[in-house]
């Protein structure tokens, strides 16, 4: 297997932003290759994840290309999944020796649709996407399970927000943060029972870049490296009623698979868009009470769709470039319920 390493990742995310998606992207790209130390030509491979649904229009992903340019000819591809799906990708690229390095970019803009609309098309075409049930719904069926089977209450779903809004003071791209009380938050009204506005993620419109050099490459590129240890994602059943929802063996699996299980993390940002799920992650990845997780307040607090689980990977890079860690997990989810699962170990030299 070669060594391949995050050497720079940029992202930026607004409760609605007024540009358009190349006008998003633009900046956060431009940023990320220059702060890579490579030149827009040193760059062997391009791809990106987004959704068309988004956009409401096919191939909405070409459009975006303005912003990375595509003369002279780049190789590049596109997955429509989250931008963590597109590294993956590219890591595999590099692993078979056919680039050096790759530009993974993501973008999501949510604001100008209705996001519960475009969310329930991923669902069984036959019995569910017809009831055109709401993102938040779903959350509420398996968050009420979960606090079922394992006895917990909703005071610990708000001890998870409250950490958020803390710890998402320092992160200038979380829409909601600062210091906040449990009883005060759990006397709001529930948006969906047992979940309220606390327990749902934060709608952003967003986008993220970052830069994978491969091997000794990446090593004469400076001491700003996050190395990729393992990496793995596994799926679960699109039926909501062929799974048990209160556990996520496809999360467990992935780190089993990436090498996360059993070992020990400084930190964790985990692509929980629900407070119960990071409680559900949590068990699954095997994190104990000394990993640091979520940091940056997490997808809670901003969730830029189709970039979320890309700025978590990037954002353990970053604590490990900053020395405030050295060995970090991320995680991303796709699908409802957290059906499909990524898992990248990532630590320092």
């Amino acid at each position: 297997m070669r060594d391949v390493a995050i050497i720079s990742f940029v992202q930026s995310s607004q409760a609605r932003d007024s540009r358009n998606e190349v006008e998003m992207l633009i900046p956060v790209v431009h940023e990320a290759v220059e702060n890579s130390g490579l030149a827009r030509s040193e760059i062997d491979f391009t791809v990106s994840g987004s959704s068309d649904y988004l956009q409401g229009q096919p191939f909405a992903f070409v459009s975006a290309l303005d912003a990375v340019g595509a003369w002279p000819p780049i190789v590049e591809s596109h997955v429509e999944m989250d931008g963590a799906w597109a590294l993956y990708e590219a890591w595999i690229k590099l692993q078979t020796g056919e680039a050096d390095s790759a530009l993974v970019y993501a973008f999501g803009k949510g604001s100008p649709s209705d996001l519960d609309m475009v969310v329930a098309l991923q669902l069984d075409p036959y019995c569910v996407a017809p009831l055109w049930p709401d993102a938040a719904s779903l959350a509420a069926l398996q968050a009420r399970a979960f606090l079922e089977a394992t006895g917990r209450g909703e005071r610990e779903l708000a001890q998870v927000a409250v950490r958020s809004r803390r710890d998402a003071q320092g992160n200038p791209n979380a829409q909601r943060a600062g210091e906040f009380d449990v009883d005060k938050l759990l006397s709001e009204p529930c948006v969906v029972a047992p979940l309220r506005e606390h327990d749902c993620p934060a709608p952003a419109d967003g986008s993220a870049a970052l830069v994978l050099v491969a091997g000794d490459k990446a090593r004469g590129l400076g001491d700003r490296a996050a190395w990729i240890r393992g990496i793995d994602h596994r799926i679960e059943p699109q039926s909501l009623g062929a799974r048990d929802l209160v556990l996520s063996p496809s999360a467990n699996l992935a780190a089993q698979k990436a090498g996360a299980i059993g070992t020990e993390f400084d930190v964790a940002e985990l692509h929980a868009l629900y407070t119960h799920q990071e409680l559900i992650l949590r068990e699954a990845l095997g994190l104990g009470e000394g990993v640091t997780i979520n940091p940056s307040g997490g997808a809670l607090l901003a969730n830029p769709m189709m970039a979320t689980g890309l700025i978590r990977i990037g954002e353990v890079a970053q604590r490990i470039w900053q020395g405030s860690a050295r060995r970090g997990l991320a995680h991303a989810t796709a699908g409802p319920c957290l059906q499909q699962n990524l898992v990248c170990v990532l630590e320092g030299d």
